[in-house]
């Protein structure tokens, strides 16, 4: 088997501008790419994490079987999570950033979708697609969610993903949440990343 010879190129490539390199962004603090809280917000006293950041323990106790999902982000190379959070009036917001080293498999992309499934499952969900983005969805639900001993609460998701990073947007009221409100935080946080 017999191949032509590829003659070597004679100049070095240019290394891509931090400007152009998207992994100069996503590879320093995280927390610095997260939307900052709204003027008025406060910051939510409930959100899981120290500092704006999760661990894996951390992360996978989010999940209702928290030991399968610590077992699945293991797998799925998880490298960190940055999260931030507000209350504004009777309403809330979380924004979680989760990292992927994806040396394996697309991680990221994975997650989003296996959030996407079962946001899509509740019944009552309005889809709306998140703009600048392939396949980011808005899921936003028209029943309320109610649970023992406390009161029913409506809520709204977000997931997306751009390279190792997967979004995810959780918000929730006392009455139906905006649409308007959802999709501009998830084309906006994505615009950041």
């Amino acid at each position: 088997m017999s191949q032509p010879v590829i003659q070597q190129a004679k100049s070095e490539a240019e290394p891509l501008s931090a400007a152009q390199d998207r992994r100069v962004k996503t590879d320093g603090d995280l927390r610095k790419l997260l939307l900052k809280k709204p003027s008025g917000a406060r910051t939510a006293d409930e959100l899981t994490g120290d500092d704006g950041w999760m661990d894996m323990a951390g992360y996978a106790n989010t999940y209702e079987h928290a030991g399968e999902e610590f077992v699945q982000l293991m797998e799925s190379e998880f490298r960190r999570a940055a999260v931030t959070g507000w209350k504004s009036g009777s309403g809330s917001v979380e924004i979680r950033l989760i990292q992927y080293r994806q040396e394996e498999n697309l991680a990221a992309r994975g997650a989003t979708e296996n959030n996407q499934y079962a946001a899509e499952a509740r019944p009552g969900t309005r889809i709306l697609p998140v703009r600048g983005t392939t396949d980011g969805q808005v899921y936003v639900h028209s029943r309320p969610r109610t649970r023992p001993g406390e009161p029913p609460d409506y809520t709204a998701e977000a997931f997306a993903w751009r390279g190792d990073i997967a979004v995810e947007i959780f918000a929730w009221d006392s009455r139906p949440v905006s649409v308007a409100k959802v999709v501009d935080l998830a084309e906006r946080q994505m615009e950041r990343l």
